[in-house]
């Protein structure tokens, strides 16, 4: 399984590629009904990473790897387009426990353009809006999180709170109480220009990855040669 001996780069391009672990859920008395992931072909979810079960993954999302997006106890997940969300992540969700979304329940539901960073854990049920950033190590937990909020590393939210649009979480903040999720102040500009750094690179991840491995993908994980 190693390289061909004379390979050219381009042909490296194709020769090494992987494939993520997509499955139904399993059945069993809490879900009873096999549902497969729903990912947009535009859409890019890296190796050794696990999407299991009701999934909507939209357009041009990146799916970074050692990811598990696991909706076998709550369900369904959505993720809007444009989203990310970056190695370590973990989404999973509480059974039978949804936030109303137009006229649909979801466990979780993230928006457009949001990014979920590094080690970060998002645990329905769940509502972020568009434009989020949820930082490094951080976890929202039974909470809403109104449009172009920013959370940063290692904070907390959760208990039913609900994020103002374009508020700010400090570092290491556990907002567990509506007032103190009322007392919070606006994104700074350094945290606002960060945030669209980091969603300006993983914008053109999809595409990119989905060029560089091409269509040789092993369902076991490995690579293998042309």
């Amino acid at each position: 399984m190693g390289e061909k001996k004379g390979s050219n780069a381009s042909s490296n391009n194709h020769s090494h590629c992987f494939e993520p672990f997509i499955s139904p859920n399993p059945i069993t008395s809490l879900n009873p009904v096999q549902r497969f992931p729903k990912i947009d072909k535009t859409a890019f979810v890296s190796q050794f990473s696990s999407v299991i079960g009701d999934v909507t993954i939209r357009n041009n999302v990146y799916v970074a790897p050692n990811v598990s997006i696991r909706a076998d106890e709550g369900t369904p997940f959505y993720i809007g387009s444009n989203s990310n969300i970056q190695d370590r992540v973990i989404l999973h969700g509480l059974f039978n426990k949804r936030i109303l979304v137009g006229t649909n329940g979801y466990s979780i539901f993230i928006g457009n353009e949001v990014t979920i960073a590094h080690g970060a854990i998002v645990h329905g049920p769940c509502y972020i809006a568009d434009k989020v950033f949820v930082s490094f190590n951080s976890i929202v937990y039974t909470a809403i999180v109104g449009r172009g909020a920013f959370i940063s590393y290692n904070a907390v939210v959760t208990n039913g709170v609900r994020i103002p649009p374009g508020r700010f979480v400090p570092p290491g903040a556990n907002i567990d109480s509506q007032e103190k999720a009322d007392g919070l102040s606006t994104v700074p500009k350094d945290s606002k220009e960060f945030a669209h750094e980091v969603k300006r690179v993983n914008h053109e991840f999809p595409a990119s990855y989905h060029l560089l491995f091409g269509k040789n993908r092993c369902s076991c994980g490995f690579a293998y040669d042309q």
